[in-house]
């Protein structure tokens, strides 16, 4: 997913459950133990998994004040009334709520926890988008479909027809095959919930847990076979999970890959109403953080801040934050113009770190997103985003956005963390199977596979994916900067950077092959995040902040 949340349903082997429905396996595989739902805060010594040794955190700053961080998430949108963030949601303080007046004349009408970059008139979204290849194939095909060569000598447009053309082409056979293997996989998971339902007397919009298929005692072999499809889904997506929540993240994912193959290329104009590829500042958008897809958001901002000690939910990573709400990303590609204006939003507006979990092979206007990572190294403002989740040395084959800009300016930013995710173990494995990683660009590694944090409508969620290192990662820098705010958004990434002790002589498989490395080589620090080594760290440095 390009929201850089891997789903792991979508990895699901169609045969497996097929098999399991056509009754050749009658006994679900042997489940794995269940890896504690806050095992991404623990400590590999005291506790035996590699998280970033909170407690120890906590232990280090106690009796210590701490000061308020401003936290954005530019993500799919969030849930205002989920329990574990309506009490640390950032509110606006020049906005008077719903009075439909711009109070504070920023060019935003009622924007009281954030901003949807999507949004349009009348409470819509434009929350479902093709990739970005796809839509730039079809922006150029006219103009380069028959050409063998440049067009008024423009070399530049030409190549980067070429690379335009061969990403989406090779977009379109995975989206292709991506459908024909996942259709029988949603249809299998909406035949055989049917059958659970009703062996559990549920009604047709309740849901089910992997506990409750305990509770399934009969001799039907349908239902026996439904029961052993189930089991198997869950041990893979985690026991946090309902049948549910599966459907609609397949259900998400085959949208995206549809919109692929047959894109609705009139949405952001029918919707929105402005022209992506024009960036001429006028206002667009609406107030409205929560649509259907506001799941992925959701959880990143609870790993980041979700209320501690509160006996509900998760407990985020830092205690003293309001998170800042900025939707901006759809399930398929983001568009470069809202990530501009989205960077310069959340800084305009107190934020002093930004988590960006979300990406794209192609970025027709980086020159703006480069300016607006600029604006925020200007205002001291930390940039923290996901490596990615498609197993490629990013050194090689960039992800967008990055730091490494267009006009030769930078090509590692002081105020830029990557991060590719970590697993719960220091084994062969500990770097994520499908993890980004590149010793020159992705800076560290923090926990990414089957973290648990909270989801939309009081439900929660166990996922993989680079989304979710990355806020952990933001959510230790805020922490940090809570005790220490004097701390300058260069030194915020010394800290996290220093903090992460390179794993020499811990041999791994390289993310996407059958190679055993180094850790050391897939990282600039060679290491995993750690909170406690950070605040040890920022406790010895004087501040250079400015403002």
């Amino acid at each position: 997913m390009h929201k850089y949340c891997k789903l792991i349903t979508g990895a699901l082997v169609c045969g497996t459950m097929l098999t399991g429905i056509q009754g050749f396996a009658q006994t679900a595989p042997a489940a794995e133990p269940e890896l504690p739902k806050n095992w991404h805060q623990m400590d590999l010594k005291t506790d035996g998994y590699f998280g970033v040794s909170l407690n120890q955190a906590y232990q280090f700053v106690k009796g210590k004040k701490s000061k308020t961080v401003i936290v954005a998430t530019i993500d799919s949108g969030i849930d205002t009334a989920q329990a574990d963030l309506k009490p640390i949601l950032w509110t606006n303080p020049k906005e008077i709520a719903g009075n439909g007046i711009d109070d504070d004349h920023n060019g935003y009408v009622d924007d009281i926890h954030g901003w949807d970059f999507l949004g349009g008139p009348g409470g819509k979204c434009d929350y479902t988008e093709t990739t970005e290849e796809v839509r730039e194939y079809n922006r150029l095909k006219d103009k380069y479909a028959n050409a063998t060569g440049p067009i008024n000598g423009d070399q530049k447009e030409y190549d980067y027809w070429v690379k335009v053309k061969a990403t989406h082409d090779s977009t379109l056979e995975k989206s292709q095959q991506g459908i024909q293997q996942l259709q029988p996989v949603m249809n299998a998971l909406m035949t055989t919930s049917g059958y659970i339902k009703r062996a559990l007397n549920l009604k047709t919009d309740d849901a089910f847990k992997l506990e409750d298929l305990a509770k399934i005692k009969t001799t039907n072999d349908t239902v026996n076979r439904s029961k052993y499809v189930w089991e198997s889904v869950f041990q893979q997506e985690g026991g946090n999970s309902t049948n549910a929540k599966i459907i609609a993240d397949l259900s998400e994912y085959l949208a995206k890959l549809n919109n692929d193959v047959n894109p609705d290329l009139d949405a952001r104009k029918r919707i929105v109403g402005d022209n992506p590829d024009i960036k001429d500042g006028k206002p667009y958008g609406n107030n409205i953080l929560k649509f259907p897809d506001a799941s992925h958001g959701t959880g990143v901002a609870g790993l980041i801040g979700a209320v501690r000690g509160n006996g509900y939910g998760i407990d985020g990573i830092a205690d003293n934050v309001r998170i800042m709400g900025i939707k901006a990303v759809p399930n398929g590609d983001e568009y470069d113009k809202d990530i501009a204006n989205a960077i310069h939003y959340a800084v305009d507006n107190g934020a002093k770190i930004i988590n960006m979990s979300f990406g794209k092979k192609l970025s027709p206007h980086k020159a703006w997103v480069d300016e607006a990572f600029k604006y925020a190294a200007s205002k001291d403002v930390l940039l923290v985003q996901a490596s990615g989740n498609d197993n490629q040395d990013v050194d090689v084959t960039p992800q967008y956005p990055n730091d490494t800009f267009e006009d030769g300016s930078s090509t590692d930013a002081d105020n830029v963390i990557s991060v590719g995710a970590s697993s719960a173990k220091q084994d062969e494995e500990l770097p994520a199977s499908f993890s980004n990683y590149g010793k020159r660009t992705v800076d560290v590694f923090a926990p990414g596979v089957k973290v648990t944090s909270i989801d939309m409508d009081a439900e929660f969620n166990t996922a993989d994916g680079t989304s979710f290192a990355s806020p952990i990662t933001a959510g230790i820098a805020a922490l940090v900067l809570e005790y220490y705010p004097n701390l300058s958004a260069k030194q915020l990434k010394q800290v996290i950077l220093e903090s992460a002790t390179p794993l020499n002589g811990t041999m791994v498989i390289k993310p996407g092959t059958k190679e055993k490395v180094d850790f050391t080589t897939l990282s600039k620090t060679g290491g995993v995040v750690n909170a406690y080594k950070a605040l040890v760290a920022a406790s010895k440095l004087k501040g250079e902040r400015s403002k």
